[in-house]
């Protein structure tokens, strides 16, 4: 599954990666500092009662009064309300702790996908994506929250109890503090894989939630090719894993378990029997009180080894998370503004816009030459003048560098040689946001955000007044289609706009382009999965909206080309013919049989229609 990757138990703790973390939640840190004296406070009051029992032991029982006891009783409330205010004091501010840190990851990591490039984005699965942004940012709130502080809770305690204990009577100190080292190993090791096992089975997990989801969004598919034997069979096999996965986890804890205890017992037993032996050999041996004393320590003092080892094997794996994290965030931008452009027109997302230049549309690509990361190069020695206002279409093979033309463009990519002047000036000497604030991009599945259609075709212009919706709608021959509707502009969507046939869906997309009034057009195969109809629509409001726009249409299907002032055939990244479709279809080239042959397959198709 995406977003999983495996553990490394054996590779040390990265002390840098986790400094880098607690320098990001540099707004906590003094929560952080606050909770850190709060658990202090609370492992002092954990090593002080036994104390308090102790002596109440041997002042007040056994010597049969109560002398002083207001005192003690004050003195006991005084810590145990220290040691209230402690616990609700890391309780409140961990929390907080703990969503804020996630808040501000994702805030941070948010902003950092807006301005990453599209070429990162081919790059990187989105499940990957997703899974930094949630699973791994939690697991690191949680662990800056909770896991680090409960560290220093377990640490302060077993100082305090050791030096306490030593105090009190060095040799029984000595026997316990032997059995701490076989203790951690065990603790550490058993950790190490009862986490392992679980996270094992959460993937397993995962996959069957995936499993879960096929099984319902691919029911029709299912039935119409009679799987539900073989589904069955496969779903079986992953929830056997998973109850394999699960019981070996719980046997692992059951065993750790037992060895801790096995472990912790011996010790209190010697401590009894030692201890006891020295209680009967008063008046020179231990009191009473100091062996309750010591009982409490010794069956306390295995607990926080045990939360050690926890936190130092959760830490291993949340350095995993961590290193994903902080890597998206470190992630620079192949593509931006340099500082001398930044200082004139302002980033991405503080713009000064009264320094922009307006944009007319002249395109000149000069020499241009482009090759993916590790591919082969796209193109070669590319040059175009477009004129400002001219409706330039890419016709071509797939494959052929049409989308690597118009990618380039838009700034998605910059060429690895030449360069791109708009309006005369090499484009990377302006703001990327100055260009694509100009920019109208109509994709072939246009993409759909959660809402209404007004909230669509607003969503490049938030504070458009709803006459400007209206019309933008209109030019893009949308008004009729949404005034038909139940709620007209305020109908929803749906998921990925489900609730829309794909023309609806293009003719909005169309819409909320047009609402931004750009001087750049670019149609990127915009009528290929819509109905003729739909295509007819779409032609009018295309024929309109380009007038007076630089524009570059790509299509393969070539009645959507006609009206363009040029037509450039593309292969193999060289325009290999050139002209309006009139002198094409004279010229009786490439351009001429990619159109008749097209044309007779339509014709065929209207006539089997017919039948």
């Amino acid at each position: 599954m995406q977003g999983h990757e495996e553990i490394d138990y054996s590779k040390k703790l990265d002390l840098t990666l986790w400094k880098r973390l607690l320098v990001i939640a540099k707004p906590y840190h003094g929560q952080l500092a606050l909770i850190a004296l709060a658990m202090c406070v609370s492992a002092l009051a954990d090593v002080a009662f036994p104390m308090m029992t102790g002596y109440a032991i041997d002042h007040f029982i056994t010597q049969h009064t109560s002398q002083g006891m207001p005192g003690f009783v004050a003195l006991y409330v005084g810590i145990l309300l220290a040691q209230v205010a402690s616990i609700f004091s890391f309780l409140y501010l961990a929390g907080k702790v703990e969503v804020g840190v996630c808040h501000l990851i994702r805030k941070m990591g948010f902003h950092k996908l807006q301005e990453l490039p599209f070429s990162y984005y081919d790059r990187m699965p989105v499940g990957f994506l997703l899974s930094r942004m949630t699973t791994d940012t939690q697991r690191l709130a949680d662990t800056i929250g909770w896991s680090l502080l409960d560290l220093v809770w377990g640490v302060i305690f077993l100082i305090t109890c050791t030096v306490q204990m030593f105090l009190l009577d060095w040799r029984l100190a000595s026997v316990v503090i032997l059995v701490l080292p076989p203790l951690a190993l065990i603790s550490l090791s058993f950790q190490k894989r009862i986490l392992a096992a679980h996270r094992e089975a959460r993937k397993v997990n995962s996959k069957i939630t995936g499993s879960f989801n096929e099984g319902i969004m691919g029911a029709k598919t299912t039935k119409t090719l009679v799987r539900e034997e073989k589904n069955i069979e496969e779903f079986g096999v992953l929830t056997a894993q998973m109850k394999r996965m699960s019981v070996r986890a719980s046997a692992m804890s059951a065993l750790f378990l037992s060895l801790v205890v096995s472990l912790g017992s011996l010790a209190t037993a010697y401590v009894l029997y030692a201890g006891g032996n020295a209680v009967l050999a008063l008046p020179a041996g231990m009191t009473l009180g100091t062996l309750q004393v010591f009982i409490n320590y010794t069956l306390q003092f295995f607990q926080p080894v045990q939360d050690i080892a926890r936190i130092f094997a959760e830490l291993q794996s949340s350095q995993a998370a961590a290193e994903r994290v902080l890597s998206l965030l470190a992630t620079e931008p192949d593509i931006k503004d340099t500082p001398e452009v930044i200082q004139r027109f302002g980033d991405s997302f503080h713009p000064r816009t009264e320094n922009w230049p307006q944009l007319r549309g002249e395109i000149t690509f000069e020499d241009v030459s482009f090759q993916y990361v590790d591919g082969e190069k796209v193109l070669s020695h590319f040059n175009l003048h477009v004129n400002a206002g001219e409706s330039i279409a890419l016709v071509g093979e797939t494959g052929s560098g049409k989308s690597t033309i118009v990618n380039l463009l838009c700034r998605f990519y910059e060429p690895t040689e030449g360069r791109i002047l708009i309006d005369g000036v090499d484009y990377r000497q302006r703001s990327l946001l100055w260009l694509q604030s100009h920019l109208g991009y109509v994709l072939q599945q246009p993409h759909m955000f959660s809402g209404t259609i007004r909230d669509n075709i607003r969503y490049g212009k938030p504070d458009a007044s709803e006459e400007e919706v209206e019309r933008a709608a209109r030019l893009a021959n949308a008004h009729a289609f949404i005034s038909r509707l139940p709620n007209g502009y305020d109908t929803l969507v749906g998921e990925g706009g489900s609730l829309l046939s794909s023309g609806e869906k293009q003719l909005v997309s169309f819409a909320r382009a047009i609402l931004v009034d750009p001087a750049l057009f670019v149609l990127d195969e915009a009528t290929s999965s819509v109905d003729t109809h739909s295509e007819a629509l779409i032609q009018q409001a295309i024929t309109g909206i380009l007038k007076g726009r630089t524009s570059f249409m790509i299509a393969h299907r070539l009645s959507t080309v006609r009206q363009a002032d040029r037509i450039l055939v593309i292969s193999n990244g060289r325009i290999i013919e050139e002209g309006n479709h009139d002198q094409l279809i004279v010229k009786q080239g490439y351009y001429y049989d990619l159109y008749t042959g097209q044309f007779q397959d339509e014709q065929g198709q209207m006539v089997l229609a017919g039948r």
